[in-house]
């Protein structure tokens, strides 16, 4: 089995939405002191690289991510090159063909570099949502730090999403992918009363001839 890894790698310079937490690792126990092992301690936001949004990030008294079925974020997907301008919202005219996997991850190109953040990224329209969803799409997942545009309050897009519950995946990296089907591995973290969760997200690629169904 071949792995394409779609996380860009954790360290403390990895960009973060401006205002939230940055990424901080705190060695407590380390054999350069010393210790018989290594210990350190995690600090972030959850919305960190590669990450499955919960619907409580942006509806009110919705499902945290520990509440989330596994299943949203495992299965047939396809990855789809739109071609964007940056800061431009994606229309349903924009893709190029009819979706065929209930899993759709959207590669743009316009958030180039994960450790460096810019704010002009692409983002999705309502109108795209809505589109994808009748289309069978249950998770949509694009390679910036937002569905909405970074000047968003209102979140279009997040409700849209949350009107027909479907899974969210941003921060991925497919600029090394080829458009086409492959099976999706990202599943977030139980954090049970957490608004999002860091995946490791993998894509299988898939075998030749078979239908996406589930």
């Amino acid at each position: 089995m071949s792995l394409i890894d779609i996380s860009p790698p954790l360290h403390p310079g990895i960009g973060v939405w401006p205002g939230d937490t940055p990424m901080s690792r705190q060695v407590l126990v380390d054999f350069e002191g010393g210790g018989n092992l290594e210990l350190s301690t995690l600090r972030s936001t959850v919305h960190l690289g590669a990450h499955a949004d919960a619907p409580s990030h942006y509806a009110a008294g919705a499902p945290d991510i520990a509440g989330r079925a596994l299943d949203r974020y495992f299965g047939p997907c396809e990855v789809v090159v739109v071609n964007v301008a940056r800061g431009a919202r994606i229309q349903p005219g924009d893709l190029p063909a009819p979706i065929t996997a209930p899993r759709v991850l959207l590669r743009t190109g316009t958030f180039p570099d994960p450790d460096a953040f810019n704010e002009d990224f692409a983002a999705l329209s309502p109108e795209l949502v809505a589109h994808l969803h009748s289309q069978g799409v249950h998770l949509v997942g694009i390679d910036t730090p937002s569905v909405d545009p970074f000047s968003s309050k209102a979140l279009e897009s997040h409700q849209a999403i949350a009107e027909r519950d479907m899974a969210v995946l941003e921060g991925l990296v497919l600029g090394h992918v080829e458009p086409g089907h492959y099976t999706l591995v990202a599943l977030p973290l139980r954090l049970v009363g957490f608004d999002a969760s860091p995946v490791r997200a993998a894509l299988i690629p898939a075998v030749p001839g078979a239908h996406p169904t589930g």
